[in-house]
């Protein structure tokens, strides 16, 4: 069987992080995490440029063709190509889901998987648990940026959930709930979807 090749997409704080960690340990792949990589001054985002960096080292999100090409390196070595990946970040635009079949043509994606998680563990997630006093106000402000933040976010990945979706590619998976279990979750979908690929080029 070909290599495999997942995207993870969910909020942020919905876990994918965790749950890209584990699936590349479980099933011997490489973890591609975009924000790992912009986060790395001497890694593949040194090749982006100082202008690009500022933008990084500022919180700013970057332009589709920079992330693109960050990727785009990244997709084409060796591990990548023998081992297969779990991309964790990435595609984040239309623009960029667009560019991600590009990219893996013919073979393409084996599955995208959207990890949903209520709104309420997301925040609590992101923010923590705060003591209720002296602190009331405080965080109700940092939780309304959050869930402004939130917002944004939630409307991008729909975007490429129903990307996805309308290719029949998508699988939503239930985010919440112990680690373990979350994963196992994920495991099952992954496996339920090669294998439906398994039949239907046979």
């Amino acid at each position: 069987m070909a290599a495999l090749r997942v995207v993870l997409l969910g909020l942020p704080g919905a876990g994918k992080g965790t749950q890209a960690r584990r699936l590349a340990e479980q099933y011997g792949i490489v973890h591609i995490s975009t924000g790992e990589m912009l986060r790395d001054p001497a890694g593949a985002a040194a090749s982006v440029g100082p202008q690009a960096r500022a933008s990084i080292d500022a919180g700013e999100l970057l332009g589709d063709q920079v992330v693109i090409d960050l990727v785009a390196e990244r997709l084409a070595r060796d591990d990548v190509i023998q081992r297969g990946f779990v991309l964790d970040g990435f595609p984040r635009t239309l623009a960029q889901a667009d560019a991600l079949a590009e990219l893996l043509a013919p073979d393409g994606l084996d599955v995208a998987v959207q990890l949903e998680v209520p709104l309420e563990l997301v925040l609590d997630r992101l923010a923590g648990r705060r003591s209720a006093s002296g602190a009331a106000s405080r965080r109700d402000d940092a939780e309304a940026v959050v869930v402004r933040r939130l917002a944004r976010h939630e409307d991008e990945v729909g975007r490429v959930a129903g990307w996805f979706a309308e290719r029949g590619m998508l699988v939503a998976v239930d985010g919440a709930g112990q680690v373990e279990a979350v994963t196992e979750r994920i495991r099952l979908a992954v496996d339920a979807a090669r294998r439906e690929q398994a039949e239907a080029a046979d």
